[in-house]
Formats: structure tokens, sequence, C-alpha cells
């Protein structure tokens, strides 16, 4: 049934009834015969009618989409440019351009008027479609290797600018003159002919850029041929790139070409590439290569000392992979959230590398590594193929990656301690020599002094020099010092061997330091760290915040961070979380209830101060593994404090060069060994005196000493 079968007729009322049968009845027709008439008519409903209605009904219940055919419409366009769908079919269409007859043509050249006025070519060429086999094997043969570019399909396309027989014009060239077979060659002299001419002032830029070192902004992307190394920067060092495709585009800054690169980089998990991107701005007539921000690497006026320095930088970063605790002395980079920017900030500092926490807290710069390096032919060997990971988006593993640790699950820190066995597990992954130059020229980690996390400048980064014998150096019983190294050593060294009933439960060590102020408790945490060659983190309250929620949060970050570099953690005067509980404080109770149980599961060493031992909840004494109670000094300990900062802080003194040893007799050291003071008091006392020594430009002597006493009436 068609729709035209039901519809009212032109000219008709679209509500007008059409009788169904006519009546005999003429014109002529009396008023009582038209009234039979529709009598009857009222009466006996004609059949005819009512099978419409129900062939409507039959279209009406018909499914969406349940008719087995296909109903086309077409756009058409307004003046404005605006689209609508019609089911009426455009007049005046013209015959498909390729047909039958235009399949037989080795090539289709496609041309179109070009956006800006030429009157020397007032056509360019859009495309160029190869129809020939012959054509499609050579340019199989030539382009290879050239990524992006797939031969092997029924309707090969290629598109202006034509980048690749560009990048490749010599090979072309070659390839078109040693032919083999009359066909083929002709069909590549052909298309040679077809794109020289068009291509003529591309390839006379490229003529001038081989005698001159120069090119215009134009005809820039003709240097970088996918797959080229780059030399360019990364926040402001020199870096080495991968190239793999290039773009012109406009920003706030004006008009650039886009190079997408990819470089080697350490997310924390995996060692692979990245992404990035180095542009060159416009700029006018023909510059030196040089002179650009960035170039081919091949191109580099001192190709070799570039390449040297890239590769002693990059057996750095190799090596920095993984937890590492290094010294920085220099300008490192850290984000600030809260105007979303990137800071500058000089560090002078120890500092622990570690990307894993980096992401965790600098989640807006944070990223993710594409592609391991382990066996993919980028580390250990060398292949030549490397087109899987051209676009930056292989996610291919080797097998080795199904151990996480074998890929980067590793620790330096405290090497010295670590199980041998452990160690041999946790490989550091390696990369070939072609690879080194490209790695990074940042890793990311903690400044211990700064207290932020930031990025950090490898050549800026050197090994830290340990003050020797420090700990023997410690004003304290010799017991109860071995007491301390003992488990501090033993601890990093067998941490794993030892549970509790629940797996995880009960690892770590907890030591808590109690007595008065400035007589050793904190040294004795900071001068362990230095005896075993780790990182000491002290954590203050501002660290934990207030809240019992928010506390939990900070504990368990720090807790797992420590844990991981093998650190020595140190929390002083840590009476605000050791009180004893009470009924009337809910708060504090439950800040005291996240801190005993958050202990349980710390897997470290930590050290708690206090001088108020007698206030601290009942709970944490069976969470305490050893307790020393340190006692104020006497004459004997106060003398080997004055000694032991006497040899430290004298001879560091760069001013004096005529004599770098103190004046300080041993009878003017029993002296001040009788003097009431703590140990900090001290340390105090003799910075200021050597202030007052450098800047007479005198040797440090007691005199000084007794003018700050006098001044703080000591004496």
């Amino acid at each position: 049934m068609t729709a035209d079968s039901q519809s009212p007729s032109k000219g008709e009322p679209k509500d007008a009834v059409v009788p169904s049968q006519v009546t005999d009845s003429g014109p002529e027709a009396t008023p009582t015969e038209d009234k039979t008439t529709d009598t009857q008519e009222e009466n006996q409903p004609s059949s005819e009618p009512e099978g419409d209605d129900e062939k409507s009904k039959e279209e009406e219940v018909l499914p969406v989409g349940s008719v087995t055919a296909s109903h086309n419409l077409f756009a058409k366009y307004d003046k404005d440019g605006k689209r609508s769908w019609s089911a009426t079919m455009p007049t005046h269409i013209e015959e498909a351009a390729e047909n039958d007859e235009t399949k037989k043509f080795a090539v289709i050249v496609r041309k179109l008027a070009p956006k800006e006025a030429d009157s020397s070519k007032p056509l360019i060429v859009d495309s160029i479609i190869i129809q020939s086999p012959h054509l499609k094997t050579e340019l199989g043969k030539l382009f290879k290797d050239y990524p992006g570019i797939v031969i092997d399909v029924t309707r090969l396309v290629l598109h202006a600018p034509f980048a690749p027989f560009v990048h490749c014009w010599d090979e072309f060239v070659a390839a078109t003159e040693h032919a083999k077979g009359e066909l083929a060659k002709e069909h590549l002299t052909l298309l040679r002919d077809i794109l020289e001419e068009e291509l003529k002032e591309t390839l006379q830029a490229r003529e001038d850029f081989i005698k001159t070192r120069a090119v215009d902004w134009a005809h820039v992307w003709t240097l970088f041929k996918p797959g080229c190394l780059v030399w360019g920067s990364k926040n402001g060092q020199p870096a080495a790139f991968k190239f793999t495709r290039g773009e012109y585009g406009e920003n706030n800054c004006g008009k650039f070409f886009g190079l997408h690169c990819k470089h080697i980089d350490w997310d924390g998990k995996t060692l692979g590439w990245t992404n990035a991107v180095q542009k060159i701005y416009e700029y006018p007539g023909s510059v030196p290569l040089t002179d650009m921000s960035c170039f081919p690497l091949e191109m580099h006026p001192q190709l070799e000392q570039a390449t040297a320095s890239l590769y002693a930088r990059g057996k750095g970063f190799e090596s920095l992979a993984g937890y590492n605790y290094k010294f920085y002395k220099g300008m490192a980079l850290w984000w600030d959230s809260d105007t979303q920017k990137i800071r500058q900030e000089v560090v002078d500092s120890r500092i622990v590398i570690d990307a894993v926490n980096w992401a965790n807290q600098v989640p807006d710069l944070s990223f993710t590594t594409s592609k391991a390096l382990g066996n993919d032919g980028c580390c250990n060997r060398n292949n030549d193929s490397d087109d899987e990971s051209e676009n930056g988006d292989g996610d291919e593993n080797d097998e080795d990656e199904s151990d996480e640790e074998s890929e980067g699950s590793y620790s330096d820190v405290g090497a010295e301690f670590n199980d041998k066995t452990e160690s041999k597990k946790k490989q550091k992954p390696t990369l070939s020599d072609d690879k080194l130059i490209l790695t990074s020229p940042m890793v990311r980690g903690y400044s211990l002094k700064n207290r932020r996390w930031m990025e950090f400048f490898i050549h800026d980064i050197s090994e830290i020099k340990f003050a020797e014998n420090a700990f023997e150096s410690l004003v304290l019983d010799q017991d109860k010092k071995d007491l301390i190294l003992a488990f501090a050593q033993s601890q990093t060294q067998f941490k794993s061997k030892f549970d509790d009933v629940v797996s995880g439960k009960g690892r770590g060590i907890v030591m808590l330091l109690a007595g008065g102020p400035g007589i050793g408790k904190t040294l004795t945490a900071e001068t362990v760290a230095e005896e075993m060659r780790v990182p000491l983190y002290s954590m203050s309250a501002n660290d934990l915040g207030e809240s019992s929620w928010r506390m939990e949060w900070n504990l368990k970050r720090i807790l797992s961070m420590v844990s991981a570099w093998n650190a020595v953690l140190l929390l002083d005067e840590c009476d605000v979380y050791l009180e004893a509980r009470s009924s009337h404080d809910v708060h504090r109770n439950s800040i005291v209830s996240v801190f005993l149980r958050m202990l349980e599961y710390y897997e470290g060493i930590l050290f708690m101060t206090t001088n108020r031992v007698q206030t601290i909840d009942t709970a944490f004494k069976s969470r305490i593994h050893l307790t020393l109670q340190y006692p104020n000094l006497d004459a004997t300990a106060r003398e080997k404090v004055w000694r032991t900062f006497l040899d430290r802080s004298v001879g560091q003194d760069k001013l004096i060069q005529e004599d770098k040893d103190h004046r300080v007799t041993d009878e003017d050291i029993r002296t001040l060994g009788k003097l009431d003071i703590n140990g900090r008091e001290i340390k105090n006392i003799l910075k200021m005196a050597n202030l007052l020594a450098w800047q007479k430009k005198e040797p440090l002597n007691m005199a000084h000493l007794e003018k700050v006493l006098k001044i703080q009436d000591a004496m």
C-alpha cells in the first residue's frame, strides 16, 4: 500500500471526506431521494473504508527498522550554508570523475586552485592516486622504513606536500634511474616529472639549504624526516629527541612549526618513551641552522662533542632510576598548585630521587611512559626495527615486564644493608648507547631541606659527603649506642623476615628517646641516619594536620614513603600524639587511636623524642620496642660536646688562611665543661663565637667565647 492511495486529491480540503461509492441520482434528484440515500449509507456503511482502516492499523503496528530496505536522503544547503536533509535528489549532478575509463592510467593527478593567488601557478596538485602496480612495488621498497606510509593498499592516495618524496628525493631519483623493467621505469619517470614540476620551489629550498645551511620558515619542515634525532631543549637544558611528525600551528605567541617527538624517561615503574613537543616560531627570511631552537642532531656543528655530552648525562640518568639518596646544589623546579604554575627555587640540600611518590604528590605533572625498554631492541642490544614505537603509543610489553621488580621496583638507598639475594632480583634496567642520548635531563624527587617535591637537573646532582664518625662522636653511653645502631641496621636488612600473626603487621622498629632539651635525643636519630647512609625524614605536627582523618591520610603517605626509602623517620616532641587518652576529649582520643593503629603497620625505623615520658598513653608501651632515658649532661659529657663542636666548627673558615686551628686549650675546655648548659646551647655559643672570630679575621680563642658567654650571662 502506498501513501498516495490514502491521500486526498489536490484542491480538496485536508479533512474532506471522499465518498467511496457514487449513486445513480443526478443533479435532478429530489430531496427525498437524497435523504433516503444518506440514511441507507449511514445504516449500511461501505465495506471498502473498513478495509482501509484495517490496512492503516497494520502500518501503525510495524516495528521501527523492521522493513528490509534503505531510504536515501540528500543534503541541501540554504543561503547561509546551513544544511538540512531532503528526500528529493538534487539536480545537475556531475558524473563521478573516476570511472572505468580512468582506471587505465598509471597515475591520476588531482588539482585545485590555490588559496593564495599565484600567477605562475593557477592550479596546484592536491593529491596523486597511484594505480600502477609497478609504482606500488617500487614505492613499497623506497618507503619501507618511512613511518605512516602504507603502500600495499588497493587505492593508494598521496597528498600534498608529498613529504616522503621530499625527504627521500635523492633515493627516489636513484630508484627511477635503476628501475628494472621498461614499464616500471616509464611509470617512475612519469611520477618523477609530475612531482619535480610541483615541488620545484621546495626542492630548490632544499638545495639552497645544503649550500648555505640556512632555511626559511615555510620550508623548515623539509629538514625533519620522521625517525630522525632532533637537537632541542627541555627546561632550558640541551636534549635530544626522536622526531615522529610535524605540523604548522598557531597560539598566543604566534605561528610555529611543532615537532611531535618522544624521548626516554622514568615514571617510577618503567623506563620508556614519553611524548615531548618542540616548537620553531615563525621568523622572517632565512636563518642559519644553529640559530633555530631545534634542528636535526646530525647537522650539529659540533656533533661529536654534543653526542658525548648527551651520552654522559644519559649514563647519569640511567643510574638514577629508582630510589636514590643524593646531594643537589642548583636551581630546581616545583609545581605551585595554588597558581597552577611551575616555579623555580634554589636548592642546596640532600635529596631523595623518587619518581613514584613525586607523581602521587604532583598529579598535574605526572606522566606514564608508553613502552618499556627491556628486550624490545632498545636495551642491551642493537635493533634497527623501531617502527612499533614511532607513534609514541606502543604498549607492547616484553616478557620480563610481568615481574614488576625487574623493571624498576628496586632501591639503592641503604644498599649495603639490603639482603644480597633480594638485590640480585632487583636489577636496574639498562639502555643501549643509541638510547642513552635520548634520555631526559631531569629526574624527580624530594628536597629534604626545602621540604618540596621537585624536578632536578641531572648535571647538578652529586654524591653526598657523609660526616665520618658522626655516630661515634655522639655523647651517650656506649652500650646504648651499640644497641641503637644494631637495632637500626638489622631492621633495614631483615625487615621482611619478621611478621606478626597478621601479614605485614609489626615489621617496624619504634624507639622512644626521653629526656630534657639539648642532651642529644634528636642528634641520635641524625647520627644513626648518617652512619647508615640513609635519609632522615623529620616529621612535624604541621606535616600531619589537626583532624584525625587528615592526620591518618598524611601519616599513611609519609610512613609508606619513608619505608620505601629505607629512611630513618624522626617525630620530634611527639607528646601531642602519645599523650594519654581521657574520657572528656574525644578529638584527642581519635588522634591517639589513629597513631596507634598506623604504627602497627609501619615497616621502617621510627625515632620519637619527648621530655614528658610520664604523659604517654599506656597503649603505646607495647608498641615501642626500645625506650631510652637520656640523663642531663655531666661535666665530662659537656667537655666532650665542646671538643666535638670545636673540631667541626673551626677549620671550615676560609677567611683565615694563615691558621685554621682554634686557640682554645684543654684547660679552657675543662673550664667550659663546668658550665651547666646543654648541648644545643653549646652549639649556639660556638656558632656566635666563630662568627665573631671570622669578622675580626682571627683564630677562635677563649676571649671570643667569654664575650659571648658574658652577653648570655652564662658565666
